[in-house]
């Protein structure tokens, strides 16, 4: 309930839950510095330098304060409204459920020259709060350590690549913090401090493109009971790249401060391209999407009462958000562009650019628009469709080549499920804008076979296929043009990604035979288990590099067929290290994809020679 899950997913929540208490203290003003350590035998250590958790008596219970903290559900300083003006973490629950969730916790607290500490047996006090040493006057502060319970996770398996973007996120929207993050299993470690906040943050994301205007425009203004900082900076590409965060946590899926932002960005940009002589008055204003062509933007908020939609917090509610957003914007960003005429010229200009492109690409979007969901005359010649009309029981199997695609259609079941076959490799969407995306063929058809059209026009409820499926060959011709598609549903239907619609088929990758016994084999630690298993056995492998090897029936048993295959559903757990790995792959700026492939080409299992 309060962590999502008992996999990775949840087992990272409790590290976080841990260092966002940690975080409070530093927005309030009373921590500059955090330690994270994952250690050896899987624990975690966070120490801070904050004021230490209460110790002393809480009046209703007769217990330590830190006890109380540590195992009642809303019981930390969030509540009662003198604890922190704003913060992050499970509504004051997170020290508790961590509490809970683990084998044993251990807390020391440094406070006025003393050192408490209190240890507990999943969730249980192994006794009362005591005094275990000394300290200096100025050292104080909480160090929490804990092992998750393997009885109620999946996995203990921390994931250093995951911790490492979060606690550089958390730097970035915490001006002046320093955390210190060490994995001892792996012998690394990193630290993050970012004097410039998300003005740094802006100037990260944007670092393989090219700039617009050398240095971010930047707010940071109370507006009521709120604080509302934006940074942003526009750049020569083509996609947008904007993400929200309210109280330092990551509004993956926006809410109130995304729409008073959008609104403010469109009203004052079209404003200045008024009254300065960009836009005649024949012109029509320049849309949302047009203001938003490759900005790169960071909206922090940072409220005493933060209403999320579901406990998972993607999106923020609170209505008077927007207005607030809305009015610092408003005022910040007009006053931003009079005094910088000649970077107001460039970003008008590239907006007023954008809004012909899109003219152009309402034009060639007419082109694949589906007149409605029931109508089949207008649907590609080479889309073998189903005979299913309820789109929430179709599927679409998008497929490489019309080798693979004469099995897939041959061994599918025609009731519900629906073979496009592509021809070649789609166009890279990451360095062109939709005029001319739209004008590739194979993008044409795929929009037209979806329903939904594209860009300001997208429409979830006309999607004709719930289920998307991406079926290429296991070699490196059929991983680029995945990641060519994952890219083009990314930038362009990315709501897609968030209903949960799209997959990755899981083919296999050998087929072993042994007399009439036959194995389908999906990654080389089987085969090699197989063998080892059966050693006195003779056996015919064969390596599926292409679907195309593999006939009708042998497709429908290992990929096609519901009761018997594996699909890996694509999703999105954290938007800004998603953008970053899209733009480092599949942007313009050669040198980073370069310095990936270097570091990484010892990993690589399936190279084709």
């Amino acid at each position: 309930m309060y962590i999502g899950s008992t996999d990775s997913r949840g087992l990272h929540h409790l590290v976080y839950e841990i260092v966002d208490n940690s975080v409070d203290e530093a927005i309030a003003g009373y921590c500059d510095h955090i330690d994270v350590t994952i250690r050896a035998d899987g624990s975690v250590w966070v120490k801070d330098n904050g004021r230490g958790i209460p110790v002393d008596k809480h009046q209703k219970t007769g217990k330590s304060a830190l006890e109380v903290i540590m195992t009642v559900l809303h019981a930390g300083g969030k509540f009662g409204g003198g604890g922190y003006k704003v913060s992050g973490g499970l509504h004051g629950v997170g020290a508790s459920v961590v509490n809970a969730l683990s084998e044993w916790v251990k807390v020391d607290v440094r406070k006025d020259g003393v050192v408490y500490r209190q240890t507990y047996q999943r969730g249980v006090p192994d006794g009362p709060v005591e005094p275990i040493g000394e300290t200096t006057p100025d050292d104080h502060g909480t160090t929490t350590t804990f092992l998750a319970d393997s009885s109620i996770f999946n996995t203990l398996d921390y994931d250093y690549e995951t911790l490492l973007q979060r606690f550089r996120e958390t730097a970035y929207l915490t001006r002046g913090l320093g955390i210190r993050f060490r994995d001892e299993r792996l012998d690394r470690e990193m630290s993050f401090y970012f004097d410039g906040g998300i003005i740094s943050y802006v100037r990260h994301l944007n670092r393989n493109k090219q700039p617009v205007h050398p240095k971010p425009f930047y707010v940071s203004r109370e507006a009521g009971d709120s604080l509302v900082e934006v940074a942003l900076q526009y750049n020569a590409g083509y996609a947008e790249s904007t993400h929200t965060f309210a109280n330092n946590i990551n509004t993956v899926d926006g809410g109130t401060h995304l729409t008073g932002f959008k609104a403010a960005l469109t009203r004052t940009i079209n404003d200045y391209a008024r009254k300065n002589g960009f836009l005649k008055e024949t012109d029509e204003n320049l849309s949302g999407e047009d203001v938003r062509e490759g900005l790169t933007a960071i909206v922090s908020v940072k409220l005493p009462e933060p209403q999320f939609e579901g406990q998972t917090k993607g999106k923020l509610g609170n209505a008077e958000v927007a207005g607030q957003v809305q009015s610092v914007v408003n005022d910040s960003l007009a006053t931003y562009l009079t005094e910088n005429p000649s970077v107001a010229r460039r970003i008008v200009e590239k907006c007023v650019f954008a809004s012909r492109a899109r003219e152009a690409a309402r034009k060639a979007r007419e082109l694949v628009q589906r007149k409605g969901s029931l109508d089949t005359f207008s649907l590609p010649g080479k889309l073998a469709d189903c005979s299913e009309r309820d789109p929430s029981r179709a599927e679409l199997y998008i497929v490489e080549g019309d080798s693979a695609g004469g099995s897939a259609k041959q061994g599918r079941d025609r009731r519900f499920q629906a073979v496009l076959p592509l021809r070649g490799k789609i166009l890279n969407v990451e360095k062109a804008r939709l005029d001319k995306m739209l004008q590739n063929e194979e993008i044409r058809v795929l929009v037209t076979a979806l329903g939904t059209s594209i860009g300001d026009q997208f429409d979830a409820s006309k999607l004709r296929y719930h289920r998307i499926v991406l079926m290429t060959d296991a070699d490196v011709d059929g991983a680029h043009i995945r990641t060519l598609l994952l890219t083009f549903f990314f930038r362009h239907l990315e709501d897609l990604i968030s209903d949960g619609r799209l997959f990755i088929a899981q083919p296999p990758l050998y087929r072993m035979q042994s007399g009439r016994e036959t194995h389908y084999v999906y990654s080389d630690n089987v085969r090699d288990e197989l063998i080892q298993a059966n050693p006195n056995r003779k056996w015919d492998i064969q390596r599926f590099k292409g679907l195309g090897e593999m006939n009708a029936e042998q497709l429908w048993d290992t990929t096609m067929d519901p009761e018997q295959r594996t699909l890996l559903q694509v999703t999105v757990d954290d938007a800004v290290r998603a953008d970053e790995t899209f733009d480092m792959l599949m942007g313009s700026a050669v040198p980073p994809r370069k310095r990936f492939i270097q570091t990484h080409a010892r990993e690589v299992q399936n190279l084709d020679v």
